[in-house]
């Protein structure tokens, strides 16, 4: 198969983990037969920088035509000034927009290894395999937008259209899993209509079990029962910030990946959107700290989602445990490995696990 894969490091740790992303998808092609092709390009603060544009003309167009896009991190202390008008993480919304992706996949299935790092006792983290899908497009962060020098306002609007189309991937999702769908949103009047929809589309899969939650409800039930939920969606805000408290209880930020899909991704093998969830981390950036194994996750969504290439991403995965279970970790997961000892860990599991079958 041939396969063009944009490349964004972005900012701080972001060139680390793409890189051992890169090598990881390499090998891929090596050992299945493939041929990638990888094209870096500039997005965030580094774009910023450049460019004077966090999303430069350049960028956008690699991105039209890829068959695929691997981001790593943007953002940093260095363009966080908030009177700024140009800022990084605009270049990742403008992305968004125009790759067309609504939909934010995050899995979360604790490993015994790191679940022993959660804050959280090993009763409460047992089990835990769930996936968060959070709306992209619509909410807060897209509505309109004022400030004057004594308020500010950000418009929070949702269309029925945009709520749909979450919440049949939610259901089609929980369809392959263990059937549970978890609605969460609020009192506002958004949210009301998101809990009307949901409703709605729920009637489509009497299969699957639908349960609303109040996102406050919900960020409590994530650190008392987070067993009890499959696939949880959400919309865009409440998604930001409850994906971030779950990835607690994964024991690191650095171990979960994402991916963003839209109405050409879902099931049609085309673009999407694949990154870490965690930040930037300037503080340890060009240091061999980061850990890789959330962007080589996010490889295994990449090559599942936008190539259809089912066998190589459950070898990444397995790869990914195998490193988990035996070797030694990055220092976010209590080890001493540098990014390229995990990295060159996941090649060799990869190796043995194929060599093996």
């Amino acid at each position: 198969m041939k396969a063009s894969i944009v490349v964004l490091p972005g900012d701080g740790i972001g060139p680390e983990v793409t890189a051992a992303g890169i090598v990881v998808l390499e090998h891929i092609a090596e050992r299945f037969g493939h041929e990638f092709t990888f094209s870096e390009h500039a997005i965030g603060g580094a774009a910023i920088d450049e460019f004077g544009d966090p999303l430069p003309p350049s960028t956008r167009e690699a991105c039209a035509t890829a068959d695929a896009v691997l981001l790593g991190a943007v953002g940093g202390p260095k363009w966080s000034d908030p009177n700024a008008s140009v800022r990084p993480e605009q270049g990742l919304l403008a992305l968004r927009k125009q790759l067309g992706v609504f939909a934010n996949v995050r899995p979360l299935k604790l490993h015994p290894r790191s679940a022993a790092l959660s804050p959280l006792k090993a009763e409460r983290t047992r089990g835990v395999d769930l996936v968060f899908i959070r709306e992209l497009t619509g909410g807060i962060y897209f509505g309109a937008k004022t400030r004057t020098a004594d308020a500010a306002t950000d418009e929070c609007r949702y269309t029925v259209v945009e709520i749909e189309r979450v919440m049949r991937h939610a259901f089609a999702l929980a369809r392959t899993r263990r059937k549970r769908v978890t609605s969460v949103a609020k009192v506002l009047e958004t949210s009301r209509l998101w809990r009307s929809v949901a409703t709605r589309i729920g009637a489509e899969y009497p299969d699957v079990a639908l349960e609303h939650q109040l996102v406050d409800s919900m960020a409590m039930l994530l650190l008392t029962r987070p067993a009890d939920y499959d696939v949880i969606v959400t919309e865009n805000m409440f998604g930001d910030i409850l994906t971030d408290e779950g990835a607690v209880l994964a024991g690191s930020l650095g171990l979960l990946p994402s991916a963003s899909l839209g109405e050409t991704t879902l099931g049609k093998n085309r673009a999407g959107l694949y990154e870490p969830i965690h930040g930037s981390a300037p503080d340890i950036a060009g240091q061999s700290l980061a850990n890789p194994l959330g962007t080589i996750l996010s490889t295994a969504m990449l090559l599942r989602h936008s190539l259809g290439l089912t066998e190589e991403a459950e070898l990444i995965e397995a790869a990914v445990d195998s490193v988990l279970e035996h070797a030694n970790l990055t220092r976010d997961l209590g080890g001493t490995a540098t990014t390229h000892e995990v990295t060159q860990a996941v090649l060799e599991a990869c190796l043995s696990r194929a060599e093996a079958a």
